[in-house]
Protein backbone atom coordinates (compact mmCIF):
# COMPACT_ATOMS: atom_id res chain seq x y z
CA UNK A 1 0.00 0.00 0.00
CA UNK A 2 1.27 3.48 -0.87
CA UNK A 3 -0.02 6.76 0.54
CA UNK A 4 -0.56 9.85 -1.58
CA UNK A 5 -1.32 13.41 -0.49
CA UNK A 6 -2.96 15.40 -3.28
CA UNK A 7 -5.52 18.05 -4.17
CA UNK A 8 -9.15 16.96 -3.84
CA UNK A 9 -10.98 16.34 -7.14
CA UNK A 10 -14.67 16.30 -8.02
CA UNK A 11 -14.51 12.51 -8.36
CA UNK A 12 -13.50 12.31 -4.67
CA UNK A 13 -16.61 14.00 -3.31
CA UNK A 14 -18.71 10.85 -2.79
CA UNK A 15 -16.04 9.23 -0.61
CA UNK A 16 -15.20 12.48 1.19
CA UNK A 17 -18.88 13.19 1.94
CA UNK A 18 -19.31 9.67 3.30
CA UNK A 19 -16.48 10.24 5.79
CA UNK A 20 -17.88 13.67 6.64
CA UNK A 21 -21.30 12.15 7.50
CA UNK A 22 -19.62 9.84 10.01
CA UNK A 23 -17.31 12.44 11.56
CA UNK A 24 -19.34 15.65 11.75
CA UNK A 25 -22.82 16.89 12.62
CA UNK A 26 -23.88 18.67 10.54
CA UNK A 27 -21.70 17.50 7.64
CA UNK A 28 -20.82 19.62 4.64
CA UNK A 29 -23.02 19.07 1.60
CA UNK A 30 -21.70 17.69 -1.68
CA UNK A 31 -22.49 21.10 -3.18
CA UNK A 32 -20.20 22.74 -0.63
CA UNK A 33 -17.30 20.53 -1.69
CA UNK A 34 -18.03 21.26 -5.34
CA UNK A 35 -17.87 24.99 -4.59
CA UNK A 36 -14.61 24.64 -2.65
CA UNK A 37 -12.98 22.72 -5.52
CA UNK A 38 -14.37 24.58 -8.52
CA UNK A 39 -15.27 28.10 -7.49
CA UNK A 40 -13.62 29.29 -4.28
CA UNK A 41 -10.51 31.38 -4.94
CA UNK A 42 -9.18 30.91 -1.40
CA UNK A 43 -9.73 27.19 -0.86
CA UNK A 44 -7.11 24.42 -1.08
CA UNK A 45 -8.79 21.06 -0.46
CA UNK A 46 -6.64 17.97 0.12
CA UNK A 47 -7.13 14.20 0.38
CA UNK A 48 -4.92 11.37 1.59
CA UNK A 49 -5.53 8.29 -0.51
CA UNK A 50 -4.07 4.80 -0.72
CA UNK A 51 -3.06 2.79 -3.73
CA UNK A 52 -3.55 -0.93 -3.16
CA UNK A 53 -4.12 -4.11 -5.13
CA UNK A 54 -6.88 -5.20 -2.74
CA UNK A 55 -10.58 -4.46 -2.85
CA UNK A 56 -12.14 -4.71 0.58
CA UNK A 57 -15.42 -3.46 2.08
CA UNK A 58 -14.96 -0.17 3.92
CA UNK A 59 -15.49 -0.87 7.65
CA UNK A 60 -18.68 0.73 8.98
CA UNK A 61 -18.75 1.90 12.59
CA UNK A 62 -22.01 1.69 14.54
CA UNK A 63 -24.36 4.44 13.34
CA UNK A 64 -27.56 6.02 14.56
CA UNK A 65 -30.73 5.84 12.49
CA UNK A 66 -30.26 9.52 11.64
CA UNK A 67 -26.75 8.90 10.34
CA UNK A 68 -27.91 5.92 8.27
CA UNK A 69 -30.65 8.00 6.70
CA UNK A 70 -28.20 10.76 5.83
CA UNK A 71 -25.91 8.19 4.29
CA UNK A 72 -28.77 6.78 2.22
CA UNK A 73 -29.46 10.30 0.92
CA UNK A 74 -25.86 10.40 -0.26
CA UNK A 75 -26.56 7.34 -2.37
CA UNK A 76 -24.80 4.98 0.03
CA UNK A 77 -21.59 6.84 -0.79
CA UNK A 78 -19.50 4.92 1.72
CA UNK A 79 -17.91 2.92 -1.08
CA UNK A 80 -15.29 0.19 -1.26
CA UNK A 81 -11.67 0.26 -0.30
CA UNK A 82 -10.11 -0.04 -3.73
CA UNK A 83 -7.40 1.59 -5.80
CA UNK A 84 -7.32 5.22 -4.73
CA UNK A 85 -9.56 4.81 -1.65
CA UNK A 86 -9.61 7.97 0.43
CA UNK A 87 -8.44 7.67 4.03
CA UNK A 88 -9.04 11.27 5.05
CA UNK A 89 -9.28 14.84 3.86
CA UNK A 90 -8.77 18.45 4.85
CA UNK A 91 -9.36 22.00 3.75
CA UNK A 92 -7.27 25.17 3.94
CA UNK A 93 -8.46 28.72 3.24
CA UNK A 94 -5.81 31.36 2.51
CA UNK A 95 -7.14 34.89 3.08
CA UNK A 96 -4.58 37.70 3.20
CA UNK A 97 -1.95 36.64 5.76
CA UNK A 98 -4.13 33.98 7.40
CA UNK A 99 -4.24 30.29 6.55
CA UNK A 100 -7.35 28.77 8.12
CA UNK A 101 -7.73 25.00 8.44
CA UNK A 102 -11.44 24.73 7.69
CA UNK A 103 -11.81 20.97 8.14
CA UNK A 104 -9.76 17.84 8.75
CA UNK A 105 -10.99 14.27 9.20
CA UNK A 106 -9.85 10.65 9.03
CA UNK A 107 -12.30 7.77 8.65
CA UNK A 108 -12.70 6.16 12.12
CA UNK A 109 -11.40 2.84 10.76
CA UNK A 110 -8.07 4.52 9.92
CA UNK A 111 -7.45 6.54 13.07
CA UNK A 112 -4.41 6.09 15.27
CA UNK A 113 -2.11 5.38 12.29
CA UNK A 114 -0.62 8.85 11.85
CA UNK A 115 -2.77 9.76 8.85
CA UNK A 116 -4.23 12.86 10.50
CA UNK A 117 -0.71 14.17 11.09
CA UNK A 118 0.10 13.66 7.39
CA UNK A 119 -2.91 15.80 6.45
CA UNK A 120 -1.98 18.46 9.00
CA UNK A 121 1.61 18.55 7.78
CA UNK A 122 0.45 18.84 4.18
CA UNK A 123 -1.73 21.83 4.98
CA UNK A 124 1.04 23.36 7.09
CA UNK A 125 3.37 23.07 4.11
CA UNK A 126 0.72 24.55 1.82
CA UNK A 127 0.36 27.54 4.16
CA UNK A 128 4.11 28.12 3.89
CA UNK A 129 4.00 27.82 0.10
CA UNK A 130 1.22 30.43 0.04
CA UNK A 131 3.32 32.80 2.20
CA UNK A 132 0.86 32.84 5.08
CA UNK A 133 1.89 34.67 8.22
CA UNK A 134 0.04 32.36 10.60
CA UNK A 135 -2.33 29.36 10.68
CA UNK A 136 -5.57 29.22 12.65
CA UNK A 137 -8.04 26.42 13.41
CA UNK A 138 -10.84 25.52 15.81
CA UNK A 139 -10.96 22.33 17.85
CA UNK A 140 -13.40 20.92 20.38
CA UNK A 141 -12.32 21.60 23.96
CA UNK A 142 -12.89 17.88 24.67
CA UNK A 143 -10.65 16.69 21.82
CA UNK A 144 -7.40 16.34 23.73
CA UNK A 145 -5.84 14.03 21.12
CA UNK A 146 -6.17 16.60 18.35
CA UNK A 147 -4.95 19.40 20.61
CA UNK A 148 -1.78 17.48 21.42
CA UNK A 149 -1.10 17.00 17.71
CA UNK A 150 -1.60 20.71 17.00
CA UNK A 151 0.62 21.68 19.93
CA UNK A 152 3.33 19.41 18.51
CA UNK A 153 3.38 21.70 15.46
CA UNK A 154 3.50 24.86 17.56
CA UNK A 155 -0.18 25.79 17.85
CA UNK A 156 -1.28 27.54 21.05
CA UNK A 157 -4.73 28.19 22.51
CA UNK A 158 -5.66 31.82 21.92
CA UNK A 159 -9.34 32.06 22.88
CA UNK A 160 -12.31 29.92 23.84
CA UNK A 161 -15.31 30.19 21.49
CA UNK A 162 -18.51 29.56 23.40
CA UNK A 163 -21.13 27.18 21.92
CA UNK A 164 -19.13 26.95 18.70
CA UNK A 165 -20.42 23.54 17.57
CA UNK A 166 -24.07 23.65 16.51
CA UNK A 167 -24.75 19.94 17.06
CA UNK A 168 -24.23 20.06 20.84
CA UNK A 169 -23.12 23.63 21.68
CA UNK A 170 -19.68 22.48 22.80
CA UNK A 171 -17.03 25.19 23.07
CA UNK A 172 -14.03 25.33 20.75
CA UNK A 173 -10.47 26.43 21.26
CA UNK A 174 -9.18 28.96 18.76
CA UNK A 175 -5.61 27.70 18.17
CA UNK A 176 -2.95 29.55 16.19
CA UNK A 177 0.68 29.35 15.20
CA UNK A 178 2.81 32.16 13.77
CA UNK A 179 4.97 31.00 10.87
CA UNK A 180 8.19 32.51 12.13
CA UNK A 181 11.71 31.19 11.57
CA UNK A 182 11.72 28.82 14.56
CA UNK A 183 8.30 27.40 13.65
CA UNK A 184 9.40 26.77 10.07
CA UNK A 185 12.56 25.02 11.22
CA UNK A 186 10.60 22.76 13.59
CA UNK A 187 8.06 22.00 10.88
CA UNK A 188 10.65 20.92 8.31
CA UNK A 189 12.17 18.53 10.87
CA UNK A 190 8.76 17.05 11.74
CA UNK A 191 7.82 16.77 8.07
CA UNK A 192 10.97 14.87 7.11
CA UNK A 193 10.50 12.49 10.05
CA UNK A 194 6.92 11.89 8.97
CA UNK A 195 8.00 11.18 5.37
CA UNK A 196 10.55 8.62 6.58
CA UNK A 197 7.97 6.91 8.80
CA UNK A 198 5.16 6.66 6.24
CA UNK A 199 6.84 7.02 2.86
CA UNK A 200 3.93 9.04 1.47
CA UNK A 201 4.13 11.04 -1.74
CA UNK A 202 3.16 14.71 -1.56
CA UNK A 203 1.47 16.15 -4.62
CA UNK A 204 -0.24 18.87 -2.59
CA UNK A 205 1.86 21.08 -0.34
CA UNK A 206 4.24 22.28 -3.06
CA UNK A 207 1.89 21.84 -6.04
CA UNK A 208 -0.07 24.50 -7.89
CA UNK A 209 -3.84 24.39 -7.49
CA UNK A 210 -5.39 22.50 -10.43
CA UNK A 211 -7.46 24.51 -12.87
CA UNK A 212 -11.17 23.76 -13.23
Amino acid sequence: MSLNLRYMRLADIRQVAAIDVICFEPPWSCESYTFEINESRVSHMVVLDQQTDQTLPLPRPPQSLRARLRQRLLGDAQALYSRGAILGYGGLWKIDGEAHISTIAIHPANRGLGYGEILLAGMFGKALQLSAEYIVLEVRVSNAVAQRLYQKYGFSRIARKKNYYRSDNEDAWDMRVALDRDTRHRFFQLYETLRRQHGFSDGYSHASRPRG
